[in-house]
């Protein structure tokens, strides 16, 4: 599965333990902000949510995009220390 994550952070050391992470779990930077990666498996990207959950607070956002999810694009944002999910279809 395509997974691109997109961090915004707050502070320094929250965007630096962030980027850490991504690349411990195989991401690789494409810009500052941005990470991709072409072999993240679902089990992993549960655990790397639950791990970018411990790392973030409040005022602080991150984007995944996910492909192929049941066949369509899934957009999953973390604001406001919740996670939501954005399906994309095509019609």
């Amino acid at each position: 599965m395509f997974v691109s994550v997109v961090i915004d952070m707050g502070n320094a050391d929250g965007f630096r333990e962030v980027s850490d992470l991504l690349l411990q779990f195989g991401f690789e930077r494409k810009s500052k902000s941005v990470f991709e990666s072409l072999a993240v498996s679902d089990v992993d990207l549960v655990r790397l949510k639950r791990d970018i959950d411990r790392k973030t607070d409040f005022y602080d956002s991150v984007r995944m995009y996910q492909f192929p999810v049941d066949g369509t694009l899934a957009i999953t944002v973390l604001k406001e220390n919740k996670w939501r999910r954005l399906i994309v279809r095509r019609q």
